[in-house]
Parts: structure tokens; C-alpha cells; sequence
């Protein structure tokens, strides 16, 4: 009794682990059985498997056929599995050739008609097949997504039939060429926003440094519009963190068209968003908000309307820049290096320090308001800045000379410094620096030093607030094109801690 063999992937965050899928055909039974602790999905694959075939004009045998998923101890979700399934099936019946079956992996759902309908994760299935010098057979919407990986075989069906015909040399498919993805217009402008001058210039030390940055100020002075213009000040991804965001896109299933978008993502869920929502997790351990916004911004507007249990699970994220979901069956790692901006009013009624609005619970009503936010959290922002109302005379200036071009073109500059500061050590930003290489890479003249070490004192900054001061003002000094930190540039990153009350 022949066992014929094909392999297909079961993802592990954006990890794909080689799954072996065997099939045989044995004398007596004249059913299916799919063993190698499969879900829901993977077990009707065989309902799903069985139309298709019948919609080509072939028949399962009536005999006893069993599908091995190894390793039998991996669970196995999704329905990717139903296209190996079938082309196991075909060879062992003598239509596909069982030697190439063995060079390939393959993925991908079948519809009842026998068309091969798209599935997440491609990209990081071509990443594994690349790796284990394989052929990748994929749907033909996802060939583009799966072509980014060189170096690899790909054979995108649209249907079952054009499958077949392509093994036995009718019908070449040809092979998927790479897609890009259409920009949806022009990133926002930071010439948009009128005053605001201080805000401005904590979004460009935010974009220079990669560092992350609170906003607090009444409702409609600005700071939706100027967290929506940090993606036009950020530089353009370079090869390896677009092929990341893509992996995890493709495995979220929001990788349109099997096309690599060029923009850093930009993520502003409700605050409603369940933690699951947030940092990943569910039935079948998704990425959540902050993975998807791997090397981009997360902007959590409304801050303390979020459930306090929610915003401290970002407190690992922000640290490690990823997420680990933890089940009792699996452990889950997922990338999560992005830029938290979060906004917030300075009360609930949002016109604390008014004396013409606000409501006359003040300053309780602050104090209440701003401490659903947790001390370690505030701690881990580095940029805390306050953003008043704009008044009538601000809005009727015409528009400012400087945009978001030359904002973005210092920030270009200043982390080029960074790239050849930290070189091969992993590190792309000073919000990444710490330990012996943060302090290596900080000059600071001595009466930079003295203002740091009299302010911790006084200010009470914590060790993680100290480390955090130092890295913004590494930043100021890049942005100045200084390689000593001097002693402005430590008194402009200390004015940027935790804001009193106001």
C-alpha cells in the first residue's frame, strides 16, 4: 500500500511549521478519515475535497482512505489544508506524479466547483518552502504575494483542473510576478495644522527617535490631526520590515490582492477594542491591533476611555516590541515594534483649566480622570506634551511655510545617524538603545550630566523615566546634528515628561 506525501504549513504566529500530509489507500471501507488532531475547518475538508473532485469528473475510491497530518501531537487549523489534501489524494490515485508531490508545498481552500480560493498566510508558507528548497503550489490570488520570496517554484492554480493540467504538462500556468500595492492618495499634511508649534515639534522628535508620545489638551485643539500626519514624517520602509508587515498582513488576511503595500501602517482602533483585539489572541490566536502596526503607529485616541486591563496589556509590547499570547496548548509570538500616540482630554468634560467651561467638579474631576491610566504605563511614554485650544487668531494665519517634507527630510537625516551609530547591532532607533550601548552612544558634556542626575532627583523619575530622558535627548542632538547631548537638549527631553494636572 502506497503512502503518498505532500507538505503543507501550520502557522505559529507568523512562523510556519511544516506539516506532512500522508495519504493512503487502503482495501475495505469506502470512507474518509482525516486523523492528526485537525479543527472543524481541516475535518470538512474532506466534504469540501470530495465536490471538487466530483465537479472535475473524478471520484474518491471506494475504499478506505486515511489522511495523516504530522506531527499527529500539532494542532491544525484553517481550511489550507483541503489543496494538499486533494493532491495527495490525486497521486495516490495515480494523476499527479508522487515525486514531485514531494518537493511541494502547498496551501490553499477548494470551492465546491473545484476553484482554488485564496487563503492567508501565503507569503510566509513561500518563506518555509524557500527554506526547505521545496516547490510552492498556492491559489492564483495569492501568486503575487508568494512571488516577493525569489528563489522559489510557484505553481498558482486558479482551479483544481489547471493543477492537474499543469503537473501533467497540458496547460503551463505561468509564473506570479511581485505586486505593489496603489497608494490611497496623499499622506496628511502637516501644513495643515495651525499653531501648535510645541506639539509640532514633539511629532518630529516622536518620528526622529521612533519614541512614543502622549497628547493632552480640550477637545478640537488638534491632536487627531496631528497624530494622523506621523506617517508623512516617518521614512520609507526599507525591503525587510515591508516583507514583516506583510506576513503578518497576509496572515490577518489583509493583504489585498497578494499586494506589498510601501506605507508604514497606521492603526487607530475604537476604544472599545477588546484585548484580544488589541494585542492578539482569540479562538485562533490572531495578531491583534498592535502587531499590525509592526514598524508603523498605533494611535489610541480617547486613551482613558479604553478598559484600564487593555491599555496595561501594552505594557510588555511597548518594552519587548512583541506580543506573546499564551494558551494551554500554545505559545504565540508575534512582532510588535510600533510608535504608540495616544491622545486624551485632560477630564471627562475635556475643558479642565477653563474657566468658562469647566464643570465644577474641577480639579477632582482631572485627578479621576487621568489616573484610569496606569503610573507604569504613563511611565513608558516618552514624549508627554500638552495641546491647547487653538484660538480664532491661530486659525485665521495663513498656511505655514514648513510641511511635512521638510519636517520628514530632518527626520530622514537624523536616523541615518542612528543607522550608522548602532551599525550590525539590531537596533534602528534611540527608542530601541538600553543598557551598554544606550550609554556608550550618549555623550554627555558635564553639565548635561548634572542637569540629569538634580532632575531625577527632584522630578522622581523612575529608572525606566531616566533611561527614557536620555534617549529623547539623543534624539534632540540628532535631529540638532550634535554628537555630544548637551545640556538643552537634556532640558528639552526633561520638559517632556508625565504632565502635571492642569
Amino acid at each position: 500500500m502506497t503512502v503518498t506525501r505532500v507538505s503543507t504549513v501550520a502557522f505559529e504566529g507568523i512562523e510556519a511549521r511544516e506539516v506532512d500530509v500522508q495519504v493512503q489507500i487502503t482495501g475495505d471501507g469506502n470512507k474518509m478519515f482525516i486523523v492528526g488532531l485537525p479543527d472543524k475547518a481541516v475535518a470538512e475538508s474532506q466534504e469540501r475535497v470530495r465536490a471538487a473532485l466530483h465537479a472535475i469528473g473524478l471520484a474518491l475510491p471506494a475504499k478506505r482512505v486515511v489522511v495523516n497530518l504530522a506531527p499527529a501531537d500539532l494542532p491544525k487549523e484553517g481550511s489550507h489544508y483541503d489543496l494538499p489534501i486533494a493532491m495527495g489524494l490525486l497521486a495516490a490515485m495515480g494523476i499527479l506524479p508522487i515525486e514531485e508531490m514531494g518537493r511541494t508545498v502547498a496551501l490553499g481552500e477548494l470551492a465546491l466547483d473545484g476553484q482554488i480560493t485564496a487563503v492567508a498566510g501565503v507569503l510566509s508558507a513561500a518563506l518555509a518552502a524557500g527554506a526547505a528548497e521545496k516547490a510552492l503550489a498556492c491559489p492564483a490570488a495569492c501568486g503575487p504575494e508568494a512571488a516577493w520570496i525569489g528563489g522559489v517554484e510557484i505553481v498558482a492554480a486558479p482551479s483544481l483542473m489547471a493543477l492537474i493540467n499543469h503537473y501533467k504538462g497540458v496547460q503551463i500556468l505561468p509564473s506570479p510576478t511581485p505586486k505593489l500595492a496603489e497608494d490611497a492618495g496623499a499622506l496628511p499634511d502637516l501644513k495643515d495644522v495651525r499653531g501648535q508649534e510645541t506639539a509640532k515639534r514633539a511629532l518630529e522628535i516622536t518620528a526622529a527617535g521612533g519614541h512614543n508620545l502622549l497628547m493632552l489638551g480640550p477637545p478640537g485643539s488638534g491632536k487627531s490631526m496631528l497624530a494622523a500626519r506621523l506617517p508623512g514624517l516617518l521614512p520609507p520602509l526599507t525591503p525587510r520590515e515591508a516583507l514583516e508587515i506583510s506576513m503578518i498582513q497576509s496572515l490577518a488576511g489583509e493583504l489585498k490582492d497578494g499586494a506589498i503595500g510601501r506605507r508604514r501602517p497606521f492603526r487607530a482602533p475604537h476604544h472599545s477594542a477588546s484585548m484580544a483585539a488589541l494585542v492578539g489572541g482569540g479562538l485562533k490566536v490572531r495578531p491583534g491591533e498592535v502587531s499590525l502596526a509592526h514598524q508603523g503607529v498605533l494611535f489610541l485616541d480617547e486613551l482613558p476611555e479604553f478598559h484600564r486591563q487593555v491599555l496595561d496589556s501594552l505594557r510588555q509590547p511597548i518594552e519587548t516590541g512583541s506580543t506573546l499570547v499564551a494558551r494551554a496548548n500554545a505559545h504565540v509570538r508575534y512582532p510588535s515594534r510600533f510608535q504608540l500616540v495616544a491622545a486624551m482630554n485632560p477630564c471627562r468634560c475635556g475643558y479642565l483649566g477653563d474657566p468658562a467651561q469647566a464643570c465644577n467638579k474641577a480639579p477632582r474631576c482631572g485627578t479621576d480622570y487621568q489616573s484610569r491610566i496606569s503610573g507604569p504605563l504613563y511611565d513608558r511614554i516618552d514624549l508627554h506634551v500638552e495641546v491647547p485650544a487653538v484660538s480664532a487668531a491661530d486659525l485665521a494665519l495663513p498656511s505655514p511655510r514648513e510641511g511635512s517634507v521638510e519636517v520628514a527630510a530632518r527626520v530622514a537625516a537624523a536616523r541615518a545617524r542612528q543607522t550608522a551609530r548602532y551599525g550590525e547591532s539590531g537596533v534602528a532607533t534611540n527608542a530601541e538603545a538600553e543598557g551598554d550601548l544606550l550609554n556608550d552612544t550618549v555623550q554627555l558634556e558635564p553639565a548635561a550630566r548634572t542637569l540629569l542626575t538634580d532632575a531625577a532627583e527632584r522630578m522622581r523619575l523612575s529608572a525606566r523615566g531616566f533611561t527614557r530622558a536620555m534617549r529623547v535627548a539623543r534624539t534632540i542632538a540628532d535631529l540638532a546634528g550634535a554628537e555630544v547631548v548637551t545640556r538643552p537638549h537634556i532640558a528639552e527631553a526633561l520638559s517632556y515628561r508625565r504632565l502635571a494636572l492642569s
